[in-house]
């Protein structure tokens, strides 16, 4: 049996374990060992006596995986980005910025669900975290919307459909999480991220106004705001416009050198708003809440990036990226439909996976192929497939995978978005969220066409800045 077999059986392995409702970290944890295991095992031609030599060698390989790859300095982004998130919820900025989102949108057909939009966009801005977005906005914004007399399931669709948007608005956790995977800059790709996640609440918000247009009574406007009354609804709001030009300013500065890193950004950021919630009343029990909350999801992120990576140091002996990139280059078909398909491939794998765990799992081996398809790494814009140089394409990509994590997010079975809108409103069944955030399918199919279509969507912000 050659490295390559051990290689596919034990992927195989690997995504029958996670189908089966094995967590993705242990799954690709037990994958990864007894794949390194297999192939240092093979060498001595399975002879019984090697075994444990096999197995202390892997045992070696795989225990200098976590300290060795989670110690890297970027990765710090990633709890600075989702304690921001918590701290925002419980200095009352949420509640602020939905209000502002409130009072000068909700004139429009459709008007609550479209400040529902904006406002889970703006949080997204100082969120990294789908998951919290989705909670924190359940509370908030469906109360509102069924005072109006939206029905109960679109409205709770339109919270777990906006809630996605902080999975490609930075700062972004999958971002960093995917910047690290495939060694690319994650500055640029937390820049990447805005004029795309900006598109999609536009979209989203198109397709709630059209919904309220044809189907009259399905989303009633909000009036009787004066122009006073929205201006006054700004300062409170402000806050979290002043953390994202910090953040901003640290990943790219357009007027000069940038600040400093992304994770000072980050750290910034986290300070400024816990000194806004201190300001605002926070209690110690809130404070408490929100350092525990942001542990929690921060160890359980690690702890799937610690399992995946064993599983990628085990893939690079087993060379499986560059056959599978071998193997999609070889094809006979136009580069771009390649794309395509692999993009529908993670729309299905997302309806069994999570977002984070899906991308660590599939990246070490497509990321490889998709550059290949564009003519390597370090090709040039004018000799390349896609029209892009290589940098370029990796963020390009960036996007569209992180896009098709969001989708991935309100998908069923898995589509931990409605199990967390269900889980905080009572009143909701996840099958009810699920039924309303069924419009929401076809607004990212096109944002996701207009992605791949027009990737001077996703680029012009990097293009500036390099």
């Amino acid at each position: 049996m050659t490295n390559l077999d051990i290689g596919i059986w034990v992927s195989a392995g690997l995504l029958i374990l996670v189908m089966m409702g094995m967590r993705v970290a242990f799954a690709a944890g037990l994958a990864g060992l007894v794949g390194l295991i297999s192939i240092f095992w093979a060498k001595k031609g399975f002879d019984p006596e090697s075994f444990w030599w096999a197995l202390t060698v892997s045992a070696k390989i795989a225990g200098q995986v976590p300290h060795s790859k989670i110690s890297s300095q970027a990765l710090s982004l990633i709890p600075t980005f989702i304690l921001i998130g918590y701290l925002a919820y419980y200095a009352g900025l949420t509640k602020s910025l939905f209000e502002a989102a409130k009072r000068w949108v909700g004139w429009l057909p459709g008007g609550m669900a479209v400040a529902t939009v904006f406002s889970t966009a703006g949080f997204a801005a100082v969120s990294g975290a789908s998951i919290a977005t989705s909670a924190v906005f359940a509370r908030i914004a469906i109360p509102e919307m069924l005072k109006l007399g939206y029905d109960k399931r679109f409205a709770a669709g339109v919270v777990a459909a906006g809630g996605t948007l902080a999975s490609l608005i930075p700062p972004s956790a999958i971002l960093v999480v995917y910047a690290i995977i495939v060694e690319q800059d994650v500055g640029m790709l937390l820049l990447a991220g805005f004029v795309p996640g900006a598109f999609s609440a536009m979209i989203y918000a198109l397709l709630i106004i059209s919904i309220a247009i044809i189907i009259p009574g399905s989303g009633p406007a909000v009036h009787g705001y004066s122009m006073k009354q929205r201006l006054v609804s700004l300062p409170p709001a402000l806050p979290i416009f002043a953390v994202v030009a910090i953040i901003i300013l640290f990943v790219y500065n357009p007027f000069g050198d940038a600040l400093g890193t992304p994770t000072e950004g980050g750290a910034i950021g986290a300070f400024i708003v816990l000194c806004m919630a201190i300001w605002n009343g926070m209690r110690k029990q809130q404070l408490k809440d929100a350092l525990l909350e942001s542990a929690k999801l921060s160890v359980m992120i690690f702890s799937i990036i610690w399992g995946v990576l064993i599983y990628v140091r085990f893939l690079g002996f087993a060379d499986l990226p560059n056959a599978f990139s071998d193997w999609i280059t070889s094809l006979e078909q136009s580069p771009m439909l390649t794309l395509v398909l692999i993009l529908l491939a993670y729309a299905v794998l997302g309806m069994f996976m999570d977002a984070i765990g899906m991308l660590l799992l599939t990246l070490p081996v497509v990321y490889p192929a998709v550059m290949a398809l564009n003519g390597g790494e370090m090709v040039s814009a004018e000799a390349s497939t896609f029209g892009m140089s290589g940098p370029m394409c990796a963020i390009w990509f960036g996007i569209l995978v992180v896009k098709m994590a969001e989708f991935c997010l309100i998908t069923p079975p898995i589509g931990l978005n409605c199990f967390v809108v269900a889980g905080v409103r009572e009143d909701l069944s996840v099958q009810d969220v699920f039924k309303g955030v069924t419009p929401f399918f076809i607004a990212d199919a096109l944002t996701i066409a207009l992605l791949v279509a027009f990737p001077a969507i996703v680029l012009w912000l990097p293009n500036i800045a390099s």
